[in-house]
């Protein structure tokens, strides 16, 4: 099965309640690789490289959050080059 990236910001109250750990602890989970990092706006970026199926899983789970996060949007964008991430981690 063929590999796929995604580039997703999800906007709301995302800092601060340990949604960087738990999008790592899904992104292992869905055995995906990439990143997770808070931006300087109060958003949060993830980049995901899997499966197509396990990405649409992490995009999912994205709309809700971890605990005690609010979601107002997630942005999806499609990447078309393949990234080569060893792991899934967060950046800081």
């Amino acid at each position: 099965m063929k590999n796929e990236s995604i580039h997703i910001i999800v906007k709301g109250k995302v800092q601060g309640v340990f949604f960087r750990a738990t999008t790592r602890e899904k992104a292992h989970e869905f055995n995906l690789k990439g990143w997770v990092k808070n931006l300087s706006d109060g958003n949060v970026e993830i980049m995901a490289a899997g499966e197509k199926e396990n990405l649409n899983k992490l995009v999912e789970w994205c709309k809700i959050g971890s605990k005690g996060a609010i979601v107002d949007k997630v942005d999806i964008e499609h990447i078309s080059k393949n990234n080569t991430f060893k792991d899934f981690q967060i950046k800081y």
